[in-house]
């Protein structure tokens, strides 16, 4: 039987609320500690084009990473909410001058039609999301936009996260697609096959 709805939004409520109480030292501290774990592995360090996110609110933030990877000459792809399609359109950004305000605040790629990428060039994923498991399960913020993304994904999808975001079992469905490696401050999760 599939998870409640109920379920999943009381899960999302609790782990925000457990982020958002995080201090701002304690975070920066955790940040470090992710950014240099996610640079040390190998399909990070090796990729040429990295799908990235504009970090929001007390998310790990990814403006360091961002700057890095784009003084690494490396191309970094950002996404782009459409409303209308319910879908992400990737653009790549060569500085956060390129980002701007979008959807719910986030600050997004502005649309650029010669800056459209598509998912197939893209060499690793770093994905966001409210919670996760110890099975790489992975709870998003309930709008679907990464899943329709991971449907079709060919290549690690990584994500970052702090320890207090990572419950031992996330009502999980057979088309949810799990995260290859969950980066947190503490340790590296390893998706393991059934």
């Amino acid at each position: 039987m599939p998870p409640a709805l109920d379920d999943k939004r009381t899960l999302r409520h609790e782990v925000l609320s457990r982020r958002d109480a995080l201090g701002i030292e304690a975070r920066k501290q955790k940040d470090e500690s992710i950014r240099k774990q996610l640079s040390a592995l190998t399909e990070f360090a090796e990729a040429r084009t990295i799908l990235l996110y504009a970090s929001f609110k007390s998310e790990v933030d990814t403006f360091e990473l961002l700057k890095e990877s784009i003084s690494k000459h490396k191309t970094i792809v950002l996404p782009k909410v459409d409303m209308k399609n319910s879908s992400l359109t990737l653009y790549e950004i060569c500085s956060l001058e390129d980002l701007s305000a979008g959807c719910y605040g986030i600050l997004e790629p502005r649309a650029a039609e010669d800056r459209i990428i598509d998912p197939a060039a893209i060499d690793v994923m770093i994905i966001p999301g409210v919670a996760f498991d110890e099975q790489c399960n992975r709870l998003g913020y309930g709008k679907g936009f990464y899943d329709r993304l991971l449907s079709r994904k060919k290549v690690p999808a990584l994500a970052l996260a702090y320890e207090e975001q990572i419950l031992r079992l996330i009502p999980a469905e057979e088309h949810d697609i799990k995260m290859d490696k969950i980066i947190t401050d503490k340790r590296i999760i390893h998706r393991h096959e059934q």
